[in-house]
């Protein structure tokens, strides 16, 4: 879904666009700002509950991630305190939490068992002095070049390797040097386990999965807290209990604290090492900074100014980090995705939150060593052990699979596993060069006669290297045939176009007929002339048949035929020719994944209400595919209250099954601009009230009224007043309509439990501008809402 339909509380608030202030004289000169007030503690509260929620995350994941390195537990504390304090404040993602990451679990352990510890502090200081040159050289964005496909791959490698090494903690022994040497000790492993640290692990893990799925209302105050925390205190608890034998932590004294070294050791291996540490860390960095830009758009609430990260700035704040934290002997630094995920979702506005965390660290690991010197290393090997599972992700398989990258993805897997991060990604990124290649270059061309027509079927990327082929096989339809050309790929470079035209006005000038058909984006030319259009197949998202007529602004005149629906007429033919598109062009595309829709059903997250506007294109304007939204669509987008006299019950209906059959979690009423529907309510009101859209009319009364109700607020549209009256009557009528929802039981009993929420969208149709209600949508003093403009794609990041 694009951000147009991002689930928003109708009394949270959104984006404005921005507005130059008018002094008093009317001018346009801007004024200063005023100064806000000063708070009496400079910490927002949100901050300061979003940094406990972090920090109770962080601490046994971070002693857990240096037990699977085979570094002293202290470098994890270090690592999460310069992580918080100094990526934190120097940092261009205010929100992301920076520290020791599960995904540089494998590069640390080889390092260290290659060059020793103090020496792998030193590399990580040179890894932050290389990440810093790379900030300044302003590269950041390039590592968002690298397929998803091989970043997908590079993780689930290293969760491979972190699972099976702490398998071997968690069952009571000790993990061997490689991924290879701990799958051949397993067989003896199993064949002599420790029942105590088996039974620890077992417990971490129940609890770990266990504690979030709490049922019932008692269960939601337990849920908040962090499910790793529970999970870790309670094996802890348990183990000092029952007196149980079993290694535990061991943090010994800060005065013996191992600092960093200089690496001793062939140069090109050092430089492989430091540049295997620059790209992970860097590469997971940018990604994790990418995905929290993601979460805070998408979140309710406010949003204190947040703007996009500066992947430049955070770059150097990484950097920096990494030089602070291999100094002190700490392990390497990088953004992680659990933290930042919880410091966003616990309701974080500034980077306060994540500075204070590093504070929380530090101080817990001055004054709660006794404590943490309880901890059983399995339970710790068990949470990071379900780490690594969880970083293989199904949904990632599932993605590149329907990419056809599973090829990049297995390479890349298999070599992270086999030879070592680094090897691995090369291996994975010179995989997805070739198959980039192999696409590119592979063009199948065909031409065959059916009924007196020519085909020629293009499958595949239209470029130089197919120019011969295409000119041959175009070159067999006879002159003054009539031909298809039908091109099913999605790039085509100059020379392509140049054959393409040059061929089609050579044959029409011998008195032949061409058509272009297909989804090659951008054929379209006015070099073609007005003959047959190319088609385009539609976008994820795009209604299908979205074509000539709409994209022209015009329907196809009338034919004899038409009025009952006949195909003799034009109106007919442009219905089949839609059709026939839809088949030939878009069924290909869609079709297992309405195949999968019917085995599974449907299972939208949202109720769209909207107005029957054949202008209004809901699959267009939210980006949405098939199975996403439940749209219900009438005159007006009116939502008649329950019980009224002469109701109506199919949209009561329509509502009572999404919100208790279906389980919608949100329920959006989008009006739009131009509404005939309004229009009418203000020029007669229901005098028609004798005609079917008379009675219908009636429901939009408590809209008018409320236009009429001079005692409430008006809405505002973006900061400015509504252009007309009738404007302002889509604007009152959406909101006027989320309050007729409120009246319904079913929608009124799941906002009660909090599992659904309500949000008002205007649609601008000559602006193709959507706007999102944020503020009093539906409230009970009967005062109006601000509709904000939603930020274009050029103002939000795209996924790496």
């Amino acid at each position: 879904m694009s951000s147009a339909c991002v689930p928003t509380h109708p009394e949270s608030l959104g984006l404005a666009r921005a507005t130059t202030p008018k002094t008093d004289t009317g001018t346009d000169r801007p004024q200063p700002p005023s100064t806000p007030p000063r708070r009496r503690f400079p910490v927002a509260g949100a901050d300061l509950s979003a940094s406990v929620a972090v920090f109770l995350i962080a601490l046994p994941l971070s002693l857990g991630i240096a037990l699977a390195t085979g570094a002293p537990l202290q470098a994890g504390l270090v690592a999460a305190a310069v992580g918080g304090l100094v990526a934190g404040r120097l940092g261009g993602c205010p929100l992301q939490v920076s520290g020791p990451a599960a995904g540089l679990t494998v590069v640390t352990a080889d390092l260290i068992h290659r060059y020793g510890w103090r020496a792998t502090c030193g590399i990580t200081v040179l890894a932050g002095l290389a990440q810093l040159g790379l900030g300044c050289l302003r590269v950041a964005r390039t590592a968002l070049a690298v397929s998803p496909a091989v970043v997908h791959g590079m993780l689930a490698g290293i969760g491979i390797t972190i699972a099976v090494a702490q398998l071997h903690i968690v069952l009571g022994g000790n993990p061997q040097s490689s991924v290879l040497a701990n799958v051949r000790a397993l067989p003896a492993q199993l064949a002599n386990l420790h029942p105590a640290a088996v039974t620890m692990s077992a417990l971490t893990l129940a609890l770990l999965f266990g504690w979030p799925r709490i049922p019932g209302r008692a269960g939601r105050p337990l849920r908040t807290v962090p499910a790793a925390l529970v999970a870790v205190a309670g094996a802890t608890a348990t183990a000092t209990l029952t007196g149980l034998t079993l290694p535990r932590v061991d943090l010994p004294s800060w005065s013996s604290h191992a600092l960093a070294g200089l690496p001793e050791g062939p140069v090109l291996g050092i430089v492989a090492a430091v540049l295997t540490t620059t790209l992970v860390c860097s590469v997971q960095s940018l990604l994790g900074a990418v995905a929290v830009d993601k979460l805070v758009a998408g979140r309710t609430g406010p949003q204190s100014g947040l703007g996009r990260s500066d992947l430049d700035r955070e770059l150097l704040g990484q950097g920096a980090a990494n030089i602070v934290s291999g100094a002190l002997g700490g392990l390497p630094v990088a953004g992680v995705a659990v933290r930042s995920s919880a410091n966003v979702r616990s309701g974080a506005v500034s980077r306060n939150s994540t500075m204070l965390h590093g504070v929380f660290v530090v101080a817990a690991a001055l004054l709660m060593v006794p404590a943490l010197d309880l901890i059983p290393l399995a339970s710790l090997a068990a949470l990071v052990m379900a780490v690594g599972i969880q970083m293989v992700s199904l949904h990632h398989i599932r993605t590149v699979t329907r990419h056809r990258e599973v090829l990049v993805y297995a390479v890349t897997t298999l070599g992270v596993v086999l030879l070592g991060v680094l090897e691995g990604v090369v291996l994975g990124v010179a995989v997805a060069v070739a198959v980039a290649l192999h696409r590119l270059a592979r063009t199948r061309i065909t031409h065959e006669e059916k009924g007196g027509v020519h085909h020629v079927h293009v499958r595949g990327q239209l470029t130089f290297l197919a120019v011969p082929r295409l000119s041959r096989v175009l070159h067999l339809v006879p002159q003054g045939a009539h031909a298809v050309v039908e091109l099913a790929g999605s790039f085509m470079d100059h020379a392509a176009y140049e054959s393409l035209r040059d061929w089609r006005r050579a044959h029409t000038a011998q008195g032949g007929s061409a058509e272009l058909t297909g989804c090659r984006a951008g054929v379209r030319s006015p070099e073609y002339g007005h003959g047959p259009e190319v088609r385009q197949a539609p976008e994820h998202g795009q209604a299908p048949g979205y074509g000539h007529a709409q994209r022209h602004g015009r329907g196809p005149a009338r034919g004899p035929g038409d009025r009952f629906g006949r195909p003799d007429g034009a109106a007919g033919h442009e219905l089949a020719r839609g059709i026939s598109a839809f088949q030939r062009d878009t069924a290909p595309l869609v079709r297992e994944e309405l195949a999968r829709l019917a085995r599974e059903g449907q299972r939208p997250s949202q109720l769209f209400l909207t107005c029957a506007d054949s202008r209004l294109v809901t699959s267009m304007i939210t980006s949405s595919g098939p199975g996403d939204l439940f749209v219900v669509r009438n005159v007006g987008n009116l939502v008649p209250l329950p019980g009224e006299e002469n109701g109506d019950d199919s949209v009561a209906a329509a509502i009572e099954y999404a919100v208790d059959v279906l389980k919608v979690r949100s329920i959006t009423v989008c009006g739009h601009s131009g509404c005939g529907a309004m229009q009418a309510l203000l020029g007669s009101g229901t005098r028609g009230a004798a005609t079917p859209l008379g009675r219908w009319l009636r429901h939009g009364l408590p809209s008018l009224a409320r236009l009429a109700d001079e005692g409430r607020t008006g809405v505002r549209l973006a900061g400015r007043a509504p252009a007309d009256k009738v404007e302002r009557l889509c604007l009152t009528n959406v909101v006027q309509q989320l309050e007729h929802l409120g009246a319904h039981d079913s929608v009124a009993r799941a906002l009660t439990a909090g599992e659904l929420e309500l949000q008002g969208m205007y649609f601008h149709v000559g602006e193709a501008q959507a706007y999102l209600l944020s503020r009093g949508g539906a409230d009970a003093a009967g005062e109006g809402g601000v509709f904000q403009g939603v930020p274009g794609a050029e103002e939000l990041p795209s996924p790496a």
